[in-house]
Formats: structure tokens, C-alpha cells, sequence
């Protein structure tokens, strides 16, 4: 993986961190809804295994997933960008919408990277 500046990775696994957490809370929120929680839960699962790649990679923490997981993760993980992509498309440049969608963007694009390279 490309050398990334510690400021983008501060950015990127703070990026993920918080799109987990809002993730953790869509689920629960369907759970207690009734709600199907199927696309929910593997997001998660993916969005974790991606940021845990991404703190491996940069701080040395562990990384437990096996190759199946990072498979199904990265599969994820790239179906996700098109949404992303068309929420930059529509917001206003330089708003904190579209500067949030941008690192998100980023943080998943590296994420996607990191689990390639365990791949290889």
C-alpha cells in the first residue's frame, strides 16, 4: 500500500470509526423496529474489518479476519463507494457534507487497498 500522510490516516480511521458507529445504531434502531437487519449487519462487518485492516497496516494492531472475510469485506466496501460518489456529486463544495463524503470516500478507497494487499 501507498504511503499515506499521518494526517489522512488520522482522518480515514476516524472516518470509519464514525461510520460504524452510525452503523452500529441503524442496527439496532431496525432491531428494535423489527426491521430487517441483514444489509446493515454485513456493512458493519465490512466497515470493522476495514478499519482494522487499516490500523494493522498503519499502528501495528492485530488483524484476525481470514481470507474469506476479507474477500466478502472488500466486496462490500466497493459496493458502498457508488452511493458515496453520487452524495458528493449532489452536495455543495466545501460544505461539511461533502467535505464528510469526501474522507469517507478516501477512507474506504484505503480500506479497499489495504484488503487487497492481504490478498496478495
Amino acid at each position: 500500500m501507498e504511503s499515506v500522510s499521518e494526517e489522512v490516516q488520522q482522518l480515514s480511521i476516524a472516518s470509519l470509526e464514525s461510520t460504524c458507529r452510525k452503523l452500529a445504531n441503524a442496527y439496532q434502531s431496525a432491531l428494535d423496529k423489527g426491521a430487517s437487519t441483514t444489509l446493515i449487519a454485513k456493512r458493519l462487518d465490512a466497515m470493522r474489518i476495514g478499519l482494522d485492516s487499516l490500523r494493522n497496516a498503519w499502528k501495528g494492531e492485530p488483524f484476525t479476519a481470514d481470507g474469506e472475510k476479507v474477500v466478502l469485506s472488500m466486496n462490500v466496501l466497493r459496493g458502498i463507494i457508488p452511493s458515496i460518489e453520487a452524495q458528493i456529486a449532489r452536495a455543495k463544495d466545501g460544505s461539511p457534507q461533502h467535505t464528510l463524503n469526501q474522507r469517507r470516500l478516501v477512507a474506504l478507497q484505503l480500506a479497499i487497498a489495504s484488503l487487497e494487499q492481504r490478498m496478495i
